[in-house]
């Protein structure tokens, strides 16, 4: 085998609280992490010269060093002595810098495709160990399985996710928002509502969607929807037609979860005559998943 595709999908969150800091600052989170049909495309294709090329259909993202999949790559290459260069091609559909974990589902794709390509053998927990060297949500994004995250986000339960075949739009207003500056300005003070965790993995595992809806707190909005109007903005255009809605990650993307696929289609046509990163989505259970 000389090359190989994957799809790498986004996640949302279904909650996010902080619960404390570690001695190195660093947040100490419960987050419910669930991943989404929406997804990049990882193409892997050996080369003779051993050296890592990373090519995009999208401008947005650098191809040298700092992206995060030619660091993927070269971890996997340096620990297991691979002496074969690689061209990793990313089709980019996921917003970028959204929340949505694209960045950390490419990376997770990365050292799964090339776990088979090189015939390595490592198991689900070896590569996700190996992930969390690059980044808290890639050990998530390799498995994509319903998770409660905890710690800094890479201590992962297994639990029941949304039910199967749920109807999602996710929207991305233009703007970029970084998670670092929103972790440090957030004040648990300011925070009214906090997610009751264990009643939300409960709901979940009842299949209980508008329980599920009505229950879901992402305490990082207190930071990010104040600096952003649009947030709220779009958040008031799903409940129209949404059974719920709340900001992923640290932001700026928001998601609606509806009843059908013809209220959620309503709703993305509203969306898209004011923002241009609008999708029509599910829920999945995979994080990453090999087409050829």
């Amino acid at each position: 085998m000389e090359s190989i595709k994957l799809k790498s999908r986004a996640k949302i969150n279904l909650s996010i609280d902080v619960v404390g800091k570690r001695e190195d600052n660093y947040n100490l989170v419960q987050m419910i992490m669930q991943s989404i049909d929406l997804f990049d495309i990882i193409e892997l294709k050996e080369l003779v010269e051993n050296k890592i090329i990373v090519k995009s259909n999208s401008g947005d993202i650098p191809l040298d060093g700092d992206n995060i999949v030619f660091k993927a790559a070269s971890l996997i290459k340096d620990k297991y002595k691979i002496d074969k260069g690689m061209e990793i091609f990313i089709t980019k559909n996921i917003p970028i810098a959204a929340g949505l974990a694209g960045g950390s589902s490419n990376a997770a794709a990365v050292l799964v495709g090339l776990n088979e390509l090189w015939n390595l053998n490592l198991t689900e927990t070896e590569l996700q160990e190996l992930g969390l060297k690059l980044g808290a949500d890639v050990p998530f994004c390799i498995s994509g399985r319903p998770a409660l995250a905890e710690n800094i986000g890479e201590r992962l339960t297994y639990i029941n996710g949304l039910p199967k075949n749920t109807n999602i739009v996710v929207c991305k207003p233009n703007i970029f928002v970084s998670t670092k500056e929103v972790y440090e300005n957030l004040n648990m003070s300011d925070v009214k509502t906090r997610p009751d965790t264990s009643c939300l993995i409960e709901r979940l595992g009842e299949g209980d969607l508008v329980s599920v809806c009505n229950d879901m707190v992402n305490v990082l909005e207190t930071v990010t929807s104040k600096k952003y109007p649009e947030i709220k903005e779009i958040e008031d255009i799903m409940r129209e037609d949404a059974i719920g809605t709340m900001m992923s990650g640290s932001g700026p993307t928001v998601f609606g979860i509806f009843n059908n696929e013809v209220d959620a289609r309503k709703c993305s046509i509203k969306l898209k005559e004011q923002y241009n990163q609008v999708f029509v989505t599910t829920n999945s259970d995979k994080g990453v998943e090999v087409i050829v």
